[in-house]
């Protein structure tokens, strides 16, 4: 009996035990879950406002490029004029009659024939081409960078300087050719009306269109897009690589240098190495988009080549940058103010509650 008695203690105090240690074990458990769900409420919750914050980057971006490219756009059109009217010279036997043009004769030109408001002649189209361009330009160009570092081999190298400019560089040639094809009836209509000297055969941007289309169908609203999409993507991958690379070297010697002044000149810079690049492009462009304005007979019927071809036997290799010098001081002044208002509304805009 008295053995029988001491088993039995012994295997309740057993029992005891294993409840206990159930009963602890279980208490663990569901610290462990309630943990786990605080755990992935707070993930959601900090989810939420990284959404907004990624809404309110979009936003930014695309508000920040299209203020920042229509504003350099109207502080540079006298200069963007002048380039166009030098780069279709040799297009007809009336306006290849200066046998060496200059920038203040051309200007001086265009005051006494024109008056002055005519330096900014198709800059109401300029600006409402400036607007969705830039801002689709710029806000492609942080979603491919973004999409390319979000890859993960990419992203184990990201800081590698030669990576870096290899990305900016295909982000912002992709980014180009994605604006430009967006929104190239505009930049056609713009060249047009840029183009015209003292006769008005387009009267405004509504006539224009409807012009183009009625006199060249719908596809002459695209006429020369080819040109431009083979310019613009070098253009933008160049400008905007060189852009970054110039601003990292500018920083990591003079780090306390104003931003602005920063921006400014690495900006003009990449604009001045972008334009000596694809000039010829640009001048092939411009006069693929002006065959057969004003009802006028048609010049190039070869195509890209084909035109690049005729000017170079006709004109020789000056002829493919007819209109460099203007360009120049069109695009550094040009590129730079972009850059620079496009860092300065991003930032101000950034900071602004969502």
């Amino acid at each position: 009996m008295t053995m029988e008695a001491r088993v039995g203690v012994v295997v309740e105090g057993g029992q005891r035990a294993l409840h206990t240690a159930t009963a602890v074990n279980n208490t663990v458990v569901d610290a462990g879950n309630r943990k786990l769900l605080q755990q992935q409420q707070q993930q959601q919750q900090s989810n939420k406002p990284s959404l907004n914050q990624k809404q309110g980057g979009s936003i930014s971006h695309l508000v920040a490029g299209g203020i920042s490219g229509a504003f350099a756009k109207t502080c540079t059109a006298p200069l963007a004029r002048l380039t166009i009217l030098f780069q279709i010279q040799g297009m007809q036997s009336e306006t290849a009659i200066l046998s060496s043009p200059s920038i203040w004769r051309e200007a001086s030109r265009i005051v006494n024939e024109e008056g002055f408001r005519a330096f900014w002649k198709g800059n109401l189209v300029t600006v409402a081409h400036r607007l969705p361009y830039s801002a689709v330009n710029f806000y492609a160009y942080e979603e491919y960078n973004t999409l390319f570092y979000s890859n993960p081999v990419l992203k184990r190298y990201k800081g590698n300087a030669s990576l870096d400019v290899l990305v900016h560089f295909v982000s912002g040639g992709l980014a180009g050719m994605t604006a430009a094809s967006a929104t190239y009836p505009l930049d056609l209509v713009r060249t047009r009306l840029s183009a015209q000297r003292s006769s008005m055969y387009y009267q405004g941007v509504g006539h224009a269109f409807r012009t183009i289309c009625r006199e060249e169908g719908f596809w002459g609203l695209y006429k020369g897009l080819g040109a431009t999409l083979l310019g613009v993507g070098p253009s933008l991958a160049i400008s905007f690589s060189a852009y970054n690379s110039l601003k990292t070297s500018w920083l990591s010697h003079r780090p306390n240098d104003s931003e602005v002044m920063v921006s400014l000149s690495c900006g003009s810079l990449s604009g001045i190495a972008s334009s000596t690049a694809t000039f010829p492009v640009d001048l092939v462009r411009r006069r693929m988009q002006l065959e057969g304005a004003g009802g006028r007979a048609r010049v190039y019927k070869t195509g890209l080549l084909g035109t690049f071809k005729h000017i170079f036997k006709a004109e020789g290799m000056r002829g493919l940058y007819r209109g460099i010098l203007p360009e120049y001081y069109k695009v550094a002044p040009g590129v730079g103010i972009a850059f620079m208002a496009y860092e300065k509304l991003k930032k101000l805009l950034s900071s602004v509650p969502n």
